[in-house]
């Protein structure tokens, strides 16, 4: 029993530094690199706040598309959600979070590099 133990503590470590190297600084945000995601990011990132059918509008996707990838964005503490009442509507505004900003800015330079690499 104590070997079993040993060896599934084993796997467990080793699938954590698996996962940490794949963190690498080079790495990647995959959470942003996705196309709908990247565009909710970015549309917030030049507004300070948007409706969700602004985005859904902009972005030209479904509403349980948008709902699935902001939830994602949420989640990671990227975007921020508040969702109030006009009248008897409901009324959902997502904006960009100071940790949202960061993973943007992180994710461009990223890609800048990547640009500039293959160009040289």
């Amino acid at each position: 029993m104590a070997k079993a133990l040993r060896k599934s503590e084993l796997r467990t470590q080793n699938s954590e530094l698996k996962s940490e190297k794949k963190k690498s600084p080079l790495a990647l945000d995959r959470l942003i690199h996705e196309r709908l995601r990247l565009g909710i990011i970015s549309a917030l990132a030049v507004n300070d706040r948007l409706t969700f059918n602004d985005l859904k509008r902009l972005l030209q996707t479904t509403d349980g598309n948008l709902s699935v990838h902001a939830r994602k964005l949420e989640d990671a503490q990227y975007i921020g959600c508040e969702k109030t009442f006009e009248g008897r509507m409901p009324r959902t505004e997502y904006r960009l979070t100071a940790a949202g900003r960061r993973a943007l800015e992180k994710y461009l330079v990223h890609m800048e590099a990547l640009i500039k690499a293959v160009r040289d």
